[in-house]
């Protein structure tokens, strides 16, 4: 505000009058849409979830689907986005709902094509190939489905808004008109969403925001197993996966995934180490596996897949340091079975265990799980949910663990009969346990001796 004699147009002399703004404090009351409730008179079943009929994304979603939610579906193109969710749509039809699936991408013909392939034709489920928003609301209007699939977001604009489909304007209004019909209609809505080359959802990150749930399905194009993982959800947790094997005959849900990431030698083999990660809550049996060589040029190489590389390069100094194994003139390789990505320090004791067997081309005893966190200054630490992972293992049918010393977490009433648990201080003390330590590389105490 300031004093203004002269007007900036025509220039004249006191023509310029102070006209009040309407703010927040000035607006009429409108009309409600509904009046409001003690929250204890809130039906609760309206939000109760409804289960899809694929188990692995009901595990993930913390039950199934809530009526009016819009669900964000992200990966990379060829994960298997579409797929997964045309099997939702035909588990939903084999229920008796009417499921309408918007395609944006592909022809009618084309997901024809796909659901015959796959065994998703249904009576009940719907199919249309629409790019315009008006002709969607026309869909769900004449429809009236219990289930609405957009494939893909990105492709679906709206007249009334300027800029091309998919940019940041259009993904941001069709989104928020999806979600207004999905909350006024108690209508569960599925979008399928693309990615960036760095991995994060495409189009403004308010979408995440506007939407109830956002799922992310990851996987690599080598290997057929798919993660599918909830980066938000308002409804439950966000600490589940949900795992699936996609194939040319469709995805299948894949409801013990253990033997994927472990390895059958029929003899115990240098450099393989086993342990229990945690994906989620769930614990998963996980190989790591090293290759130590001599080096042919005097840049010894390290290279890892489903490892840290900054960890491994803690880890080596770590054994030299502490353990006595000189392996800086090596080149040394570190993989996971199955294309497993093991992020957190607690696969830390079995990547320096599969070096240091590698190094000594010693193998590490047969039915041994090693699990625990490897410090500077080489002492095992304690890592989460210990006795689960040695649950799993016991099921497993493995008979010997080696854990940090000193976890505070209360034992299972579970049975763990038959795994005996062997608790070590330090990453010298278990490499000598398990014998990995090779003639001559480091002395052994005598009472660490095994013969």
């Amino acid at each position: 505000m300031k004093w203004v004699g002269r007007c900036g147009e025509c220039q004249t002399w006191a023509a310029v009058d102070e006209v009040g703004v309407a703010g927040a404090a000035s607006v009429a009351p409108g009309q409600v849409s509904s009046p409001a409730l003690p929250i204890a008179a809130v039906d609760a079943d309206a939000a109760t979830t409804h289960a899809t009929g694929v188990d692995e994304l009901d595990r993930v979603l913390g039950g199934g689907i809530v009526p009016g939610a819009v669900l964000l579906l992200a990966g990379e193109p060829g994960v298997g986005k579409s797929t997964l969710l045309l099997e939702v749509a035909a588990q939903a039809g084999r229920r008796g709902q009417q499921v309408l699936y918007v395609s944006g991408e592909e022809s009618a013909s084309q997901v024809r094509m796909r659901a015959a392939r796959t065994g998703a034709i249904e009576d009940t489920l719907y199919l249309a190939a629409e790019v315009d928003l008006a002709a969607v609301v026309a869909h769900v209007d004449a429809v009236k489905p219990d289930l609405l699939v957009v494939d893909s977001i990105q492709t679906v604009a709206s007249r009334d808004i300027d800029g091309l489909a998919g940019g940041v304007t259009q993904v941001r209004a069709v989104t928020a008109a999806l979600v207004r019909i999905a909350k006024e209609r108690s209508l569960p809505t599925l979008l399928i969403g693309h990615v960036t080359k760095d991995g994060s959802i495409a189009g403004p990150r308010a979408l995440e925001h506007i939407v109830d749930v956002v799922l992310q399905f990851e996987g690599e194009r080598s290997s057929r197993l798919r993660l599918l993982r909830a980066v938000k959800n308002r409804f439950g947790p966000v600490d589940e996966i949900g795992c699936f094997d996609l194939s040319d005959e469709g995805i299948v849900e894949v409801s013990d995934p253990t033997g994927l990431f472990v390895s059958r030698h029929p003899e115990p083999i240098s450099g393989t180490c086993v342990t229990v990660t945690l994906e989620g809550r769930r614990p998963l049996l996980a190989e790591v596996q090293s290759l130590v060589t001599a080096a042919g040029n005097p840049n010894p190489r390290r290279a890892v897949s489903g490892l840290e590389s900054s960890r491994l390069a803690m880890l080596l100094a770590v054994l030299d340091r502490r353990a006595g194994l000189k392996l800086g003139p090596h080149d040394i390789y570190a993989s996971t079975v199955g294309g497993a990505t093991l992020r957190g320090p607690s696969a830390d004791l079995a990547v320096a265990v599969a070096i240091a067997s590698a190094a000594t081309n010693v193998p590490v005893p047969g039915n041994t799980v090693v699990i625990g966190e490897v410090g500077l200054a080489g002492e095992l630490r304690q890592v989460p949910s210990i006795w689960q992972r040695l649950c799993e293992a016991a099921r497993l049918g493995f008979t010997r663990a080696v854990v940090p010393r000193d976890h505070r977490e209360r034992r299972p009433q579970r049975d763990l009969s038959g795994l005996q648990v062997v608790e070590c201080p330090d990453l010298f003390r278990a490499l000598a346990l398990l014998n990995v330590v090779g003639e001559g590389s480091v002395r052994l105490p005598d009472d660490l001796r095994l013969g």
